[in-house]
């Protein structure tokens, strides 16, 4: 998500405030950066700053430029401090431009980027979102680059004003943290432990959205399944997908992610009980090696994964269930790789995200003898080139079947030549929805029932022919 580009719904800034220029947000990481980039867009946007137009982004015209980072893998970590250096230039072309790194990095690296990179203004932690207007008005005035990185959470992030980027779409957070301890994993470090909203909370800024415009929302969190459980509920999730079933105007809800051994059959049953929850399911599986998920410190075999599984498709025989796959982890043999792949040929997951092994400083798997890089390389080829062709079977079903789609936008640099939108159906399969003459115009936020026609590797494809009677509906 790159905030300030053209991010217009739910502009929250007083317009008594002063105008201080315009603000630039690039975000690296997951969904719930991505929300955390909302809530910095509305604070910056709380204060008189307004987001930039691609044009001054292109002329080097920002005042303020705000990274969002993440801490997962090393790849993320050398795209920001690239970003970093390349944001540079822009400083020398516009001196008075500020530039403030954020996020999962920051709160992990917050001396190094400030002792790597001095043009750095500001650095806030995934804690003082709302300091960030404060430490660039400091910056200016002393001239000298400011941080800001608490390790205790003192204000939800939720009470922060927030720039949604979809009218249509809300990300909604109901708890911030984890308290898991995985070896690979260093998010605890920097979310720190986990804290919960309480449902009343959850709910009435949902309401919000509704009434807002936004037909689908989607509850995050590390682990979404185990809300509540600090205050001895382990029923909390389950009841509050049953209450989002009873929010007027709420078209779907979709969470994101659970823990496999935290799932329970109350949960499935609210999943499959409640008309606008989502049939899709991104459950991390990380290996289907036994020995390897101790040494991960994941509290759950594989067996056990399956079984969640089989009990979600029985109750939900159309769930598209997707996952995460980590290849490489330090002392995975091939047996091992061999167990991971026999997991997934039986999974059947409609998707994939598959990441070779990156040790991250600080958590107690990076100090274990890695693997050669070629052979890391090579299984994640393999285990990829399957995935694969259980995606493509997946995509195929979908032929010939109706399916009901939420507009997202255009087809990108395709939309051109194809005149097709993109949206997603029911079970979060993409899906680009063609336009033929004759046939009424769908907007972002539409909901679109039409009839799959063709499919690619990771997408459907639905082209209506009115000539032959096929149509399409929207509402």
């Amino acid at each position: 998500m790159k905030t300030g580009q053209g991010v217009g719904p739910a502009r929250v800034a007083d317009r008594a405030v002063a105008d201080r220029g315009v603000y630039y947000v690039h975000t690296l990481g997951c969904q719930m950066n991505e929300h955390d980039s909302e809530r910095i867009a509305g604070v910056l946007e709380a204060q008189g700053y307004r987001p930039a137009s691609h044009e001054q982004i292109e002329r080097r015209e920002v005042d303020v430029m705000v990274l969002n980072t993440c801490a997962v893998r090393d790849n993320a970590t050398q795209r920001m401090y690239g970003t970093i250096g390349r944001w540079h230039r822009f400083k020398q072309h516009k001196p008075d431009t500020r530039i403030a790194v954020g996020g999962c990095m920051a709160q992990k690296d917050r001396d190094r980027i400030t002792r790597t990179a001095p043009w750095v203004d500001a650095v806030f932690g995934t804690k003082n979102i709302g300091s960030l207007p404060k430490l660039l008005d400091q910056a200016e005035a002393t001239e000298r680059p400011q941080v800001e990185v608490a390790d205790d959470l003192t204000v939800f992030p939720s009470q922060l004003p927030t720039v949604r980027a979809s009218r249509s779409q809300a990300w909604v957070s109901i708890s911030v943290g984890c308290n898991n301890t995985c070896t690979f994993c260093i998010v605890p470090a920097v979310r720190g432990r986990e804290r919960d909203r309480s449902m009343g909370d959850i709910l009435e800024e949902i309401r919000r959205c509704v009434d807002g415009g936004a037909r689908q929302v989607t509850l995050l969190g590390q682990n979404v399944n185990s809300y509540g459980w600090s205050v001895g509920d382990r029923f909390a999730f389950s009841k509050l997908l049953r209450a989002c079933g009873q929010i007027e105007g709420l078209e779907r809800v979709r969470f994101t992610s659970p823990h496999p051994a935290a799932f329970t059959d109350d949960v499935i049953l609210a999943m499959a009980q409640t008309p606008n929850v989502m049939h899709q399911l991104h459950m991390p599986l990380q290996s289907g090696s036994d020995r390897i998920l101790r040494a991960m410190r994941r509290s759950y075999r594989s067996q056990r994964f399956l079984s969640v599984l089989d009990k979600v498709r029985r109750a939900m025989p159309d769930a598209q269930i997707s996952t995460d796959v980590i290849v490489g982890f330090p002392g995975e043999s091939e047996e091992d790789f061999q167990e991971t792949m026999s997991v997934v040929e039986e999974a059947r997951f409609s998707s994939a995200f598959i990441f070779e092994y990156s040790p991250r400083p600080g958590t107690p798997a990076a100090g274990l003898e890695q693997l050669p890089k070629e052979v890391v390389q090579d299984r994640f080829e393999r285990l990829q080139a399957l995935q694969e062709s259980i995606t493509q079977e997946q995509m195929q079903g979908f032929v010939g079947r109706q399916v009901e789609v939420l507009v997202e936008g255009g087809h990108g640099r395709h939309d051109r030549t194809t005149h097709r939108l993109t949206g997603r159906e029911r079970t979060g399969v993409l899906v680009h929805i063609g336009r033929p003459r004759g046939l009424s115009e769908p907007k972002v936020g539409d909901l679109v029932t039409c009839t799959v026609t063709d499919c690619g590797p990771h997408y459907l494809i639905a082209d209506p022919d009115p000539e032959a009677g096929q149509v399409y509906e929207v509402r």
